[in-house]
């Protein structure tokens, strides 16, 4: 777990590459929607709002994957990934939480090279 001020700083490197990337500084939900996107494949049609959930349900289960919440169970016929929760997702407050998917997501661009 990092510290919060490293936390901090490490978000807003990641804030700064997203900004010169899309040109606009992304929020968290906006963050898993484009995660869920690119793990998904998803071609950038039209996308209902129910799509956009399950996209960004997908990016919080591929998030919580490396911590042994979630394990990739199959593909669907319809080529989405479905996922098996290992273990209960902590109960923490919304700033805990936002710091929780922050410290995942890292984790995942850091894997990316990004």
């Amino acid at each position: 777990m990092l510290s919060q001020d490293n936390l901090q700083q490490q978000w807003h490197i990641l804030e700064e590459k997203l900004i010169n990337k899309f040109g606009k500084k992304p929020d968290i939900e906006t963050i898993l929607f484009l995660i869920g996107l690119q793990e998904v494949r998803f071609p950038s049609k039209q996308i209902t709002k129910e799509q956009k959930q399950d996209l960004m349900h997908v990016a919080v289960c591929i998030l919580l994957q490396p911590s042994g919440y979630f394990e990739f169970e199959k593909l669907d016929e319809d080529n989405w990934p479905h996922f098996k929760q290992l273990k209960q997702v902590p109960d923490f407050s919304s700033s805990e939480n936002e710091d929780f998917l922050k410290e995942h997501i890292l984790l995942y661009f850091n894997q990316l090279e990004f």
